[in-house]
């Protein structure tokens, strides 16, 4: 029996929560041995930790990122649950619960055909991008949804397929 689809999201949310937290602990002791490094006012400690800060700044910025692009890939499912054009898993899958990249490969075309009739509305590119994931291509997929996200928020034009 499957567990209730809440469940399964609040358990998602509590793992990366916990996950970002563990993260900002470390960025925070790696942080304070940086500046404890250009503390020591010698020309190698400077140079050291001033290295070591921008590791701390960058992994805040792509935290950051992913965190803002998980709230909007959210907000989306959202609305298209609400409309009832939520992307629906019906793929074949084998005994071992893969789905059958075959399958995954023949339902992928008509998303991205409805994307590039209409490369500017955000549901074809969130629809895509589960598509994309359906056939392994994950890389893509992220990208789709990255697009879907920009869309959706009313910034920047679409872009070509990734």
């Amino acid at each position: 029996m499957s567990e209730p689809r809440s469940t399964r999201r609040r358990t998602g949310l509590v793992a990366a929560v916990a996950l970002t937290a563990l993260l900002a602990i470390y960025v925070w002791l790696v942080a304070l041995r940086a500046v404890q490094l250009v503390a020591t006012g010698t020309t190698v400690g400077i140079v050291l930790g001033a290295a070591l800060l921008v590791a701390p700044l960058l992994v805040i910025a792509l935290i950051a990122r992913e965190w803002l692009l998980a709230l909007d890939v959210q907000r989306m499912a959202d609305e298209l649950a609400a409309a009832g054009e939520l992307p629906v898993d019906d793929l074949p899958r084998s005994p071992s619960g893969r789905v059958d990249r075959t399958a995954a490969r023949a339902a992928f075309g008509p998303h991205r055909d409805r994307v590039e009739a209409d490369p500017g509305e955000w549901r074809s590119w969130y629809h895509l991008a589960f598509a994309y994931d359906a056939a392994g291509d994950r890389a893509r997929a992220r990208a789709a949804l990255r697009t879907a996200s920009r869309l959706h928020r009313g910034k920047d034009a679409p872009g070509d397929l990734p």
